[in-house]
């Protein structure tokens, strides 16, 4: 059971995993998680590094915010050519 509502939101992602780097967008988000597809897959248990800009409508700033976050991936799946990745948001940050 999912403790937290996802909202299908389609925001920019920055994603650092496994020495490689991509720019992808999230499928939805929730408080405590986030689900994007990535060109390469991701054991689950690894920990990633990834950046999420957020309208600024959406957390009332009067500009976008970009939000630095650590988690870690419980679930990675192959989705067509690319990997369906899930990860918890363990630590985040606003940056701007």
């Amino acid at each position: 059971m999912r403790s937290s509502v996802r909202f299908p939101l389609h925001l920019p992602l920055a994603v650092r995993a496994e020495s490689r780097e991509q720019y992808t967008e999230t499928s939805d988000i929730s408080s405590g998680g986030v689900l994007f597809h990535a060109d390469f897959g991701v054991p689950v248990g690894s920990t990633i590094e990834f950046t999420i800009a957020m309208p600024a409508i959406i957390v009332g700033a009067d500009k976008d915010v970009l939000v630095n976050c650590v988690g870690r991936v419980v679930r990675c799946s192959p989705h067509g050519d690319r990997s369906e990745v899930a990860a918890v948001i363990d630590e985040y940050k606003f940056i701007r």
